[in-house]
């Protein structure tokens, strides 16, 4: 259970990693788009700049009144230019607008779906590492209290031992003193049969003592 619990952890350690490396990504990404949007806007103001001197120009500049009149008749076409001119730079303005937009649109889903798997991921990793603590401190209660079991049960055989000890000691004072009562009673019955067998000694020599003077007495008797 611990190294389910350890694997988990290491499991949502790695998602939270990621989940930082994909927020510096989307970081550097809003900078890289912020950078353009600010190249983009500086060129759509330096081209209204452009034209806005080149008119200048136009209208202040004095001509000639022969080069009055050549642009009194080349009027119409410089004007159409300009206006070409001008409405080509609106268009590329605005296609680099739209691009710009679209660009920042699709990096803007992008970013919008990773930080809501990563969110997912971060809660489901929250909640992982929420239910690995619990499970652990269960697990250290669960510890504590076979600590203590063990403790108890060590203190109660120590108290068993030195009871048995105390009481193997008083059996062995009782074994040793009945052991020399049995070897004075063994002592004491080989005096007795040493003794006996003395007296069956005796009592076979005056048997023999006995029917030697019977054996005389008849033959006495029978002369």
């Amino acid at each position: 259970r611990l190294e389910d619990e350890t694997q988990k952890r290491e499991d949502a350690e790695k998602s939270l990693v990621l989940f930082r490396k994909d927020m510096d990504d989307a970081t550097l990404s809003r900078l890289e788009l912020e950078r353009k949007v600010e190249l983009l806007i500086d060129e759509i103001g330096f081209l209204k700049k452009l034209h806005e001197e080149e008119l200048r120009d136009l209208e202040v500049s004095a001509p000639s009144p022969a080069a009055l009149v050549e642009v009194e008749v080349c009027k119409p076409e410089l004007t159409a230019a300009l206006r070409e001119i001008r409405t080509q730079y609106e268009s590329i303005a605005v296609k680099n607008l739209q691009e710009a937009e679209e660009w920042y649109k699709s990096k803007f889903a992008d970013l919008s779906d990773a930080a809501n798997r990563n969110h997912e991921a971060l809660r489901l990793a929250k909640q992982e590492m929420n239910e690995s603590r619990r499970q652990i401190q269960s697990l250290t209660c669960e510890v504590d209290g076979l600590k203590g079991m063990n403790e108890a049960l060590q203190r109660q055989m120590q108290e068993m031992e030195d009871e048995f000890g105390e009481e193997i000691g008083t059996y062995q004072d009782v074994v040793g003193r009945l052991e020399q009562e049995i070897q004075q009673m063994k002592e004491e019955m080989a005096r007795h049969l040493r003794e006996y067998q003395d007296l069956l000694n005796v009592k076979m020599a005056l048997d023999i003592e006995i029917a030697t003077y019977r054996k005389l007495l008849e033959g006495e008797e029978s002369r």
